[in-house]
């Protein structure tokens, strides 16, 4: 009996020491860093910040309306999918070299099944390409780095090279 009492006083102590309030003022409070803010990194987004940063889809489902200032990219991934995982170092590197002229953000699939079920996405890895003033377009399958960089320098950066013209 007094092992049990001495256990209780033991444990309640414990309890109160442990939910000491640990709150502090507002003005001691750092605020987190936008997790918008990572330049040069792969952003991971959900449902909501997709609405928010790239087009609210519940808003507008007929008509494509981009909210972005950059053109981005969406890559569209599961955990377990092996071509996925391929890809991810790709986008992070695609990240970094275009740093400042585009956005990469992913989404989780299995996560974010709204968001992947609008886009009628059925094959992962799948990537949105979302130029500033046309429509997406979305490219399913893993694909090398070049391959990416070339839609990217073309689609989205529009840096398309006129071979008609003449070199002097």
């Amino acid at each position: 009996m007094k092992k049990t009492n001495l256990l209780i006083v033991v444990l309640s102590v414990i309890m109160m020491v442990s939910c000491k309030n640990t709150t502090k003022n507002n003005e001691e409070t750092v605020k987190p860093a936008n997790k918008f803010d990572n330049q040069g990194k792969v952003i991971q987004i959900s449902k909501m910040d997709f609405a928010d940063l790239i087009m609210d889809y519940e808003k507008n489902p007929q008509n494509w309306v981009f909210k972005g200032e950059k053109p981005c990219v969406v890559d569209f991934y599961a955990d377990w999918c092996r071509p996925c995982k391929m890809v991810a170092p790709i986008m992070e590197d695609l990240a970094k070299e275009y740093e400042g002229k585009i956005n990469i953000y992913k989404v989780n699939v299995d996560n974010e099944k709204e968001l992947s079920q609008f886009f009628q996405i059925e094959s992962i890895p799948a990537i949105l390409f979302i130029p500033l003033k046309e429509n997406p377009s979305m490219q399913a399958g893993a694909m090398s780095k070049e391959q990416y960089k070339q839609i990217i320098e073309d689609f989205l950066l529009k840096k398309t090279i006129d071979t008609t013209q003449k070199i002097n």
